[in-house]
């Protein structure tokens, strides 16, 4: 067998002559046929690329947010109210029902919110049958100017 010689290509592209049992590095290298990898450069440019994009939409999104969570309160508001008038058919008008009333009298569905957007207990005011569901908004202070109040004064 020492006259034939095969010639083996190693994964990574170097290549051995086999002469028999022997096996010995040959000096020139074939064709490389590795994938190309990617620099820590391009990986960082890449990185910074998608903070940018994060950056401008959580911008968008914190905007319309604050709208949002308004609006949701004052929905949440107008059915605490509609609540309390269905409460007040079966009930003395004089009565002022708190959440819970609302709530285990079946006029307010359980899963319905016990705090207004941002964490605070809804006020109820009941006087000569109206009734007014604030929330202190925002800032979460009573009688500012960002408080939420169905129906508006």
């Amino acid at each position: 067998m020492c006259g034939r010689q095969t010639t083996l290509l190693i994964p990574d592209g170097i290549s051995f002559a086999h002469d028999g049992d022997m096996m010995h590095p040959s000096y020139y290298m074939l064709r490389r046929s590795r994938a190309r990898g990617v620099t820590l450069v391009e990986v960082l440019i890449v990185v910074a690329i998608m903070a940018l994009v994060a950056g401008g939409v959580g911008v968008a999104v914190l905007k319309h947010w604050g709208d949002a969570q308004n609006k949701t309160t004052e929905a949440n508001a107008r059915t605490i109210r509609g609540a309390v008038k269905a409460w007040w058919i079966d009930h003395d008008r004089a009565d002022c029902p708190r959440i819970d009333d609302l709530v285990s009298a079946g006029t307010l569905d359980r899963d319905s919110p016990r705090l207004d957007a941002w964490g605070e207990a809804w006020r109820v005011e009941c006087s000569d049958g109206e009734v007014t569901v604030l929330s202190a908004g925002r800032d979460r202070q009573r009688d500012t100017s960002d408080d939420i109040r169905i129906p508006p004064a």
